[in-house]
């Protein structure tokens, strides 16, 4: 990643723009999609040749304060038994899913996320697993079991509980040391607190460990954030991500909470973006894709190599070809040609549940169109480049004739060092990497179909 980027660049291309967790994004999925659909789909993805894995995600809303920054779904409680009680609902939710899959079709990925999955008790947090092994088939070996934590709600005793399960991979949230930045958005943990927590699952062994960290937070600098930083290398997580802050107080009403008038302005902001690539390529992390970093000998930036990276609402993984179970209120389900959503308020999520129906209330079935964009846009944000050649093979479609106009749009990026064309593939350089959103949009069919008003965050 380039260490310096020209100001005046980044502001050319500073934009609001999807972040392509998916693609038809999520404001252009419909509410005609539901119940029956979800359930036509999941019959139908057992047919598909070759069998496709599973992967699970468990969406656990919990958390005991709000941190104003947060754009999760969450339930702001400290009462441990709604806890248990949503235990039951994932349970329930379960048996109206399970029965649907091919029961050898593995699970090779399982994730826990939030919310705060770690405000789950240690005995709750073995119920879930205990549940989950009773309706699916999860390769505990081979496969990733990932789970957030919040180092503030993280025992020695949940940490051992996750171990025992099978949990092989850790994601801890930490945003920024800053106390000022932290007081700020609401969310106070100490560099010595987090420390203990990052030890103790380097003891357990944890097969990879991740920290998020957010820039262009409320009185962030470029020298607090560099502090940050160096104490972030210190720790030598296998992987760190670094997202940009989404305010957004349109579509999450307490990020009115944080003054805009205390946000970076666009200079400090963008020499943020240059310091991030600056220290951490300097301490030996790769560029995996938006956002993302991680060590040579990470399994992500060895996928990213040899082409297997693949792009979903967890993020980054090496799990390409496998379809995405989301369970719990708000969760997201994604098959290979159609994804839904859970209904976002717990008494609705519980009655679906209670009821033994399944939770989708919105989604998209994707067109043969859709799937070819879909597959640009995560080659854009997996591979940082398009085999011109062969990447539209599978659908019978020559790229070059099929995206002739995108191709032409694209032309416009050379200029500005953004991506190299050549016959047989379109490079996304160094310089460019920094801009893989405004690239992807490129391909996006639905951008200019998109409903009046702000639908997303900006690119940079």
């Amino acid at each position: 990643m380039m260490n310096h980027v020209d100001i005046g660049l980044l502001k050319k291309y500073d934009r609001p723009g999807p972040r392509y967790t998916s693609y038809p994004t999520a404001p252009v999925w419909t509410e005609e999609f539901g119940e029956k659909e979800a359930r036509t789909e999941l019959l139908r993805s057992n047919n598909a040749t070759p069998p496709r894995d599973i992967s699970l995600y468990f969406h656990i809303p919990f958390c005991e304060s709000l941190c104003y920054f947060c754009g999760c779904s969450t339930i702001i409680t400290r009462d441990k038994a709604k806890a248990e009680e949503y235990n039951d609902f994932l349970a329930r939710e379960m048996g109206v899913i399970a029965p649907l899959v091919d029961r050898n079709r593995k699970v090779v990925q399982l994730h826990l996320g939030g919310g705060t999955p770690s405000s789950l008790t240690s005995s709750q947090t073995r119920k879930l697993f205990r549940n989950i092994d009773q309706h699916f088939a999860v390769d505990y070996k081979g496969g990733e079991i990932s789970v957030e934590i919040d180092p503030r709600e993280s025992s020695n005793d949940y940490l051992e509980t996750l171990k025992g399960v099978g949990v092989n991979r850790i994601s801890m949230g930490v945003q920024d040391f800053d106390p000022t930045v932290q007081t700020a958005v609401h969310r106070v943990q100490p560099l010595e607190l987090t420390e203990r927590v990052f030890r103790k699952c380097r003891d357990l062994d944890f097969h990879s460990i991740n920290i998020d960290l957010i820039y262009g937070l409320p009185f962030q600098t470029v020298e607090s954030f560099a502090k940050t930083l160096d104490q972030i290398v210190a720790l030598s997580p296998d992987r760190i991500a670094v997202f940009n802050y989404a305010h957004v107080p349109w579509l999450k009403k307490h990020m009115v909470l944080i003054r805009e008038s205390t946000l970076p302005p666009p200079d400090v902001k963008f020499a943020l973006i240059s310091l991030i690539g600056e220290k951490l390529g300097k301490a030996g992390y790769r560029f995996i894709g938006m956002d993302h970093f991680a060590k040579p000998d990470d399994e992500l930036f060895r996928a990213q190599v040899e082409k297997t990276l693949y792009r979903n609402f967890q993020g980054y993984t090496t799990k390409k070809n496998a379809d995405l179970l989301g369970f719990g209120v708000t969760a997201i389900s994604m098959l290979d040609e159609a994804y839904w959503q859970n209904v976002k308020a717990l008494p609705d999520y519980a009655a679906r549940t209670l009821s033994g129906r399944i939770g989708a209330f919105r989604g998209f079935r994707l067109s043969k169109d859709d799937r070819m964009r879909r597959e640009i846009i995560s080659r854009i944000m997996c591979d940082l480049e398009i085999d011109r050649k062969m990447v539209l093979a599978p659908y019978g479609e020559n790229f070059d004739t099929y995206f002739a106009q995108e191709i032409g749009v694209l032309e416009g990026f050379v200029p500005d060092g953004l991506i190299e064309i050549s016959p047989d593939r379109i490079l996304i350089t160094a310089l460019g990497r920094i801009f893989l959103r405004n690239i992807a949009m490129v391909f996006d069919a639905y951008l200019k179909e998109a409903p009046k008003g702000p639908l997303f965050s900006r690119t940079l």
